[in-house]
């Protein structure tokens, strides 16, 4: 940079040897010399005013000031036992150099305060004795000396900032003066405790604050600046000048970014004083010369691996001629600081870097901190490197790491709330976020690519190759002396083959900058990382970096990790996730480097000195491996090559590196003890298992599964499943088999629900999974997917690990645990064609075990989110029985998973062992973990009892309740004249409903439908209970179907013909009494009746008359009977063959059917009983509703529109590239620009869900005003849109369902903004009790006096009334009944879920989020009293790579539950799964979210509170009597 300007070394020497020649004194004897400046410098002192009154100089002429001069130039120089003559001398000359100040003091001369300039140049020059070194002299005077030279620097540079006469001379000047005594003090080699050791870091300093002040008030010229070059060339030895270097070059750097990139840069923070390095004024140009000089200063600083090139110095060859045994120049024991030194200058260039990054960080303070400085703290925060050798103890250069953060629980399972604790959820993904703004990266390299490449490469195969050649070509010429042009000093130039390792002492060999050189590459990492979207890196950067990584990550045999592969991996996380031209030439280094950090507990160090977090180069780890987890299947038998070797030996192909990621992944998981590593790694292995399952169905056709049968039996054998054995010799095996290239078949649903659409029959829906043409190349050599690593292996060996780890260490660990059962349930899903059966009854069993401990521990133990944790047990084992419900068919299982569903219900099982007793149930007292367990037992045990086998139902997986409600039941039955089949009121009218149990409501129909033409005891239900509304036709037969419809109507039954002989009827006298009566003497008693003689003395002969007549009349129509009997057709002599009756038509079929199911047998009560007494009536089997109220209809349909399942809806957005307005999004979605988007954007759509038509639908649709209602056939079929992307709720949108869950995937336009808006203004659903019933989040307890809700926690443990241990019937547990028509304030808001599709992937940052939010209302923010915030939404924001594969990022609400698997932030997906695992982890986010939140209602729970707000309102009080009278009433 200064080749053609002139140094000024040669004047610097001249002013050090020719300043004790000033004085005139030096012809004189010393002795004499000294009493002259003894007496002269003695009155001089007085005047000062340091002892008394400062009084006007003595001297007026110049003629006496330069005498003076001479002597206190002479005083300057003399020995150190003159000290107080010698300060003496500081004194005054420091107060004369006060002339050169606004205000000079009282004491300074006339003359000089006339000419300062000159005055000033001629007592800088004399300070120069004061500062050279005293050969003998003890350490006491030695700190002496250093007293009084910090007296002159301070002095010189408080002038040198104060001072407004200074004229360019004189700064020229005080600059060489400056550089004169750093080289006296500094060039020689480092003697411990001298005066340079003690002066070192305060000269330095003084240099360069005094250099800057110059710059501002007389820049230096460039000849100055050459000389201050070469000078810091030789005090290179120093460890204060890299320091100040350092400390320097920071200040400017704040300076220069703060104009160069504006206010909204990121700042760099530099220690206080620092900040105040720059002087005031320095324009932005002068900042920018002065940082770049500045910058070039020592010249390159991997020339301080080379001990023979930093020991050059005239200084270093006197030491070694004058050494006693000869040593060589590069043996002086200061040298030993070299690596030290080293190091801290790679540490400052990597602070320049990430402040230009934007990474400011609290660490450069330390960096550059005076106090601190001594204690150099690595710039990145995550490595620090030690003390290199037995030399970096002492001196300056001695650096002190910090005390290593190893991870706290390497033996036993970690503690639940240290193991929370320890999962920051600030970003799941590789660290810090970089500045916006921030340069591109060939910017950056320009500046230092010379010095870092060069640097990554000590050490290495291609250093060593080139120290080689050097030496080959130096010694082809003879050893020389020369005269350095500079100093005009012997030097030796020595050949290159004394660089021999041989000559070094054994702490400079090349190892110990191993540190130095683990920066240089970590810098360049980050440089590379920092790529941008669409940015250019010149390819030779791209050659030499690679270059350079692949010699820092070859692996020595003892497969050690080294400070240079820990520096890698922990700045290289993004590395191949930024579309970097062939980055994937390292993938077999980066697997090499991951298969010594992460499948070992104990990471094998190659020194002890190595101090770094050792849970952050795992995090760092793992985040590389996600990002290449997805290449083998992704490239296939693409070719790797090797960047040395030409020959194809070596040469590996992506899918042969599978196994080997699957070992690293496997065996990580198995020993990693950190909470969000081990989220990380779950997260992961779902993806490879998905990944090979899609890859089998769409890539392969299921062409290898028939040779899989065999893997099955690694089950039993741990070692197999966990053991890393399977190498690149096991990757060249047997192939998987030849894939069948013919049909190519297409899988359904990916691993969502295999089977779901596949057995709804009448509906035709897409697959939702990627299949791109496989090329028959790979058909033909397909290596690597053996029996070992392919789906069905993958999958037992995930459930196995994960299910032993989730039992065993990861039980107490919320976070882990729930991650653990997400990824399960995720494994259920898989349609894997050979799964095996014995390994999923295994899983499920190990759940169930896990909700038996969970359940089985302590009360301290049973918190919140341990409740959580059971909760998503019983929903990971619902997904399990429902994916695989053959599972029920085995009795083992069957009875292990009731076990577990009572033991959630009620606390206890009723065998703790099988050879208890039974416990029964009215015998058990319900006391469960918690409501909230008690709620998932339940919706499992109905799952098991009503879905599993039977879902999806023939209404399709949009719904799980019947679709017919009562107005659909009355439109097909007899009695219902289809024009008046208009209301609701009406059909409601025609039934009868009762409600059982409190909670289910039971509407009877008593008419047959239409389409029964069986007069049989019809009735039909629709049951509305909590988990849905159903409808069964009954039907009363006393014979069964196959027999009753054979009727018999023969007309001759084959009977004999009747006699018609009629019988001659004798006529006899009726007698009332036996013969002999009349002889019966009559007693006492016979006379008590009345003969009818004296009934008619007693009463008259009127009665007596009528009843004769009577009985004569009654005679009369006896006789006539006969009479006409006898001549009937009907008598005997005329009889017909019988007649069936007439079929009877009426039937109270409703009273038959409560009475046959036992809903009429009323309880006696026991009046011995207390629980019985009169004060507590008996529980009714039956309440009766009255449905004459207008309202009732209204709130059955919002029974109705209560789900019993889950529902959430995900928001999708693309955004081209650099747009950061929610209108230029929003307009994305437009026909005209849909042309203009990605195409593997429309496809990642149609992987999310099924496209479903809102006008009929019957699920949840993303809206609430038209979810869950009965569609009927539209009047008027709307026209589809041409738009294929336009799923924005109008007319179409994506829908996705399983047993227990719903979700919508919306595309918002212009029309959700018009519809939102429409209906926030009309207020669309006004019902306070609507606005209860809606809230889903919300679970209160109001209390009446007040009207406050009141929200309590329903996790906590059921605290039951111990008095009642005698009573019979189960004791129902204590549940809190919110009065569901009050609306609660929301403890949180729901959850809102954006997937935004990025072109750039920097668009992210300026997402915006706040206003998009309007695009997004669902209606049901009208309830919940709480708008959803920007703050609490979750975004999944996924990245095109040029690959074709994709990139996540997440981003939401800082919690402990924010973050849900299996999507993780920074991972590298293939298209194939993105649809699949962007919906699994919506639903995750979703779940985890209602876990955490303590008034969160569970769908059956809404329905049941429902169902009893409508018992209170509607019930109707009826005694026994009058219930069975209203059985026997006819409805309408």
């Amino acid at each position: 940079m200064y080749s053609e300007w002139a140094s000024l070394s040669a004047q610097i020497t001249a002013n050090s040897c020719g300043a004790q020649c000033f004085s005139v004194l030096n012809k004189f004897p010393a002795s004499a010399g000294r009493e002259v400046v003894v007496s002269v410098v003695k009155q001089l002192g007085t005047n000062l005013g340091i002892t008394q009154n400062a009084e006007p100089s003595h001297l007026v002429k110049d003629e006496e000031v330069k005498w003076c001069m001479d002597v206190i130039c002479f005083g300057l120089s003399l020995p150190l036992q003159e000290h107080e003559t010698i300060k003496d001398c500081v004194n005054v000359y420091c107060e004369w150099l006060t002339a050169l100040h606004p205000q000079p003091r009282i004491s300074v001369p006339k003359p000089i305060c006339e000419d300062a300039n000159l005055y000033a140049r001629q007592i800088i020059n004399h300070f120069h004795n004061l500062f050279v070194p005293r050969q003998g002299e003890s350490a006491d005077t030695i700190k002496r000396q250093a007293v009084l030279c910090h007296r002159v620097l301070r002095t010189l540079q408080q002038t040198a900032q104060i001072s407004q006469l200074m004229d360019r001379q004189t700064w020229d000047t005080l600059l060489l003066f400056l550089l004169a005594i750093n080289e006296i003090l500094l060039a020689p080699p480092t003697v411990k405790d001298d005066v340079g050791d003690q002066l070192c870091e305060r000269v330095l300093s003084v240099l360069f604050e005094v250099w800057l002040l110059a710059c501002v008030r007389s820049f230096p010229s460039p000849s100055m600046w050459k000389t201050l070059q070469e000078s810091c060339a030789m005090w290179r030895h120093r460890v204060a000048l890299v320091d100040q270097w350092n400390r320097v070059n920071l200040a400017l750097t704040a300076r220069l970014l703060e104009f160069s990139y504006g206010p909204a840069f990121p700042q760099l923070k530099n220690a206080d004083e620092d900040g105040q390095l720059i002087p005031i004024g320095m324009s932005n140009d002068c900042v920018a010369q002065t940082w770049y000089r500045f910058l070039r200063m020592i010249g390159n600083p991997t020339a301080l691996c080379s001990p023979h090139i930093i020991s050059k110095s005239s200084h270093f060859v006197q030491w070694a001629l004058t050494h006693e045994k000869g040593a060589e120049t590069h043996q002086h024991p200061c040298l030993q600081q070299l690596p030290q030194i080293f190091l801290n200058a790679m540490k400052g260039i990597s602070s320049q870097v990430d402040a230009f990054l934007g990474l400011s960080k609290t660490s450069l303070i330390a960096l550059t901190g005076g106090g601190a400085r001594n204690a150099i703290t690595s710039s990145s925060g995550n490595t620090t490197a030690g003390s290199t050798g037995p030399g970096s103890g002492s001196g300056e250069g001695s650096a002190t790491a910090p005390a290593p953060t190893t991870p706290t629980s390497t033996s036993g399972p970690p503690s639940a709330s240290s193991s929370i604790n320890s999962l920051p959820l600030t970003s799941m993904g590789a660290g810090v976020e970089l500045a916006v703004a921030r340069p591109k990266c060939n910017s950056i390299l320009h500046v230092f690519h010379e010095w870092l490449f060069e640097a990554a490469h000590i050490g290495g195969d291609t250093w060593r190759q080139n120290r080689k050649k050097q030496a080959c070509e130096a010694s082809k010429r003879p050893s020389s002396m020369i005269m350095e042009h500079r100093k005009g000093s012997i030097s030796l130039s020595q050949p290159n083959s004394l660089n021999d390792p041989q000559s070094l002492p054994p702490t400079l060999t090349i190892d110990k900058y191993e540190s130095g050189r683990a920066e240089a590459i970590g810098t360049l990492c980050k440089i590379f990382c920092a790529k941008k979207t669409g940015e250019e890196i010149l390819p030779v950067y791209l050659a030499r970096f690679y270059m350079a990584l692949q010699q820092c990550l070859k692996i020595t045999e003892s497969r050690e990790c080294d400070e240079t592969l820990a520096s890698i991996l922990l700045h290289s996380s993004d590395l191949f996730r930024l579309d970097l031209d062939g980055i994937n030439v390292l993938l077999p280094g980066f697997i090499a480097a991951l298969e010594i950090v992460l499948p070992d507990k104990d990471l094998k160090l190659k020194t002890q000195s190595m101090v770094f977090n050792r849970t952050e180069l795992r995090r760092s780890a793992i985040n590389i491996l996600l990002s290449i987890m997805v290449l083998p299947l992704h490239y296939q038998t693409l070719p790797i090559r090797d960047l040395t070797c030409e020959t194809s030996e070596k040469m590996f192909t992506f899918i042969q590196l599978k196994s080997r990621l699957m070992n690293i992944l496997m065996n990580a998981l198995q020993v990693e003890t950190d909470a969000q590593n081990t989220h990380m790694l779950l997260g992961g292995l779902l993806l490879c298992v998905q990944d090979a399952v899609t890859f089998e169905e769409t890539e392969l056709g299921g062409g290898n599964a028939n040779l899989s049968h065999n893997s099955s039996g690694v089950q039993h054998h741990d070692a197999n499943l966990l053991s890393s054995a399977c190498s690149e010799r096991s990757a060249s095996l047997v192939s998987a088999g030849t894939a069948s290239l013919g049909g190519q078949t297409t899988a359904t649903m990916g691993a969502g629900s295999g089977s779901i659409r596949d057995t709804a029959s009448a509906h035709d829906y897409p697959s939702l999974t990627i299949s791109d043409d496989m090329s028959f190349e790979f058909g033909q050599e397909l290596e690597g997917v053996t029996t070992y690593d392919n789906a069905h292996a993958l999958f037992v060996r995930a459930t196995y690990l994960v299910c032993h780890r989730l039992i065993s260490s990861w039980k107490t660990d919320l976070n882990v645990s729930l991650a653990a059962l997400e990824l399960l349930s995720g494994l259920a899903r898989l349609h894997i064609r050979e799964t095996d059966a014995l390994e999923c009854k295994r899983a499920v069993k190990w759940i169930c075990d896990y909700i038996c401990y969970q359940c089985s521990r302590p009360p301290p133990a049973h918190s919140k989110d341990l409740h959580s944790t059971i909760v998503a047990a019983f929903q990971c084992t619902a997904a399990w029985l429902m994916q695989h419900p053959y599972l029920l068919q085995d009795k083992d299982c069957l009875q292990t998973v009731l076990e577990v569903v009572e033991l959630g219900i009620s606390g206890t099982k009723s065998q703790s062992k099988g050879t208890d007793i039974p416990k029964f149930k009215d015998e058990k007292e319900l006391k469960p973990a918690s409501m909230r367990v008690r709620d998932a037992a339940e919706n499992l045990l109905t799952i098991i009892l009503e879905q599993v086998g039977y879902f999806p139902s023939e209404c399709g997986p949009e719904s799980i309740s019947s679709l017919l409600d009562e107005l659909a039941l009355m439109k097909h039955c007899n009695s219902m004249v289809p024009a008046a089949a208009a209301s609701s009121e009406q059909a409601i009218a025609k039934f009868k409903y009762f409600v059982t149990e409190n909670s289910t409501i039971l509407a009877l129909l008593e008419e047959p439908l239409g389409n029964d033409q069986d007069p049989q005891p019809t009735v039909t239900l629709l049951i509305r209970g909590p988990f849905g509304r159903h409808a069964w036709t009954m039907q009363l037969r006393h014979l069964p179907r196959s027999k009753s419809g054979i009727k018999y109507h023969a007309v001759n039954p084959g009977r004999p013909i009747p006699m018609n002989d009629v019988m001659q009827r004798l006529d006899s006298e009726q007698k009332n009494f036996p013969d002999g009566v009349d002889k019966v003497q009559p007693c006492v008693a016979d006379y008590s009746i009345p003969t009818i003689e004296q009934m008619r003395e007693q009463y008259g002969t009127a009665g007596i008359r009528e009843l004769e007549s009577m009985l004569e009349n009654q005679s009369i129509h006896e006789k006539l009977a006969w009479a006409e009997a006898d001549t009937s057709a009907d008598s005997l002599s005329h009889a017909q063959e019988c007649v069936p009756p007439a079929v009877c038509h009426e039937f109270h079929a409703a009273r038959l059917f409560l009475s046959h199911f036992g809903f009429l047998g009323f309880e006696t009560r026991n009046p011995q009983n207390p629980a019985e007494a009169l004060g507590n009536p008996p529980q009714r089997p039956l309440i009766v509703l009255d449905t004459k109220s207008t309202a009732f209809a209204a709130d059955l349909d919002r029974l109705d529109k209560l789900s019993a399942r889950t529902h959430d809806s995900v928001y999708v957005f693309y955004v081209k590239s650099g747009q950061t307005s929610a209108q230029q999004i929003i307009a994305n979605m437009a026909e005209e620009q849909a042309a203009s988007h990605d195409p593997h954007f429309a496809s990642m759509l149609q992987t999310l869900g099924w496209p479903v038509q809102v006008s009929e639908h019957s699920g949840w649709t993303g809206f609430a005003h038209n979810s869950w209602s009965l569609k009927g056939t539209p009047e008027e079929q709307l026209k589809s849109t041409a738009n294929e992307l336009n799923y924005n709720g109008s007319q179409r949108v994506l829908y996705w369902a399983d047993v227990s869950s719903e979700i919508a995937f919306v595309v918002p336009t212009t029309w959700n903004l018009r519809y939102n808006s429409d209906t926030s203004d009309s207020g669309s659903i006004s019902s306070t009790d609507q606005i209860g019933s809606s809230n889903v989040w919300a679970r209160g307890e109001v209390d009446s006096a007040t009207g406050l809700a009141k929200s309590k926690s329903r996790n906590l443990s059921l605290e039951l009334d111990t008095n009642r241990r005698d009573v019979k019937e189960p004791v129902p547990p204590t549940r809190r009944k919110g009065n569901v028509t009050k609306p609660t304030l929301l403890a949180q808001a729901p959850a809102k879920i954006f997937l935004v599709w990025l072109e750039s992937y920097e668009d992210y940052l300026n997402f915006p989020l706040e206003d998009l939010l309007a695009y997004t209302r669902t209606g049901e923010e009208l309830h919940t009293q709480q708008l959803p915030r920007a703050s609490d939404c979750h975004v999944i924001f996924v990245h095109s790579l040029l690959s074709g594969l994709l990139r996540v990022k997440l981003q939401g609400p800082p919690g402990r539950m924010s973050f849900a698997t299996p999507l993780v932030d920074g991972m590298v997906l293939s298209r194939r799964v993105v649809g699949n695992l962007v919906r699994q982890t919506a639903l995750n986010i979703s779940r985890r979210r209602r876990l955490d939140n303590d008034n969160y209602q569970p769908p059956h729970v809404r329905r049941r509170l429902k169902v009893q707000d409508i018992v209170q309102k509607y019930k109707m009080d009826l005694s026994e009597a009058e219930l069975l009278a209203h059985l026997f009433q006819r409805a309408i």
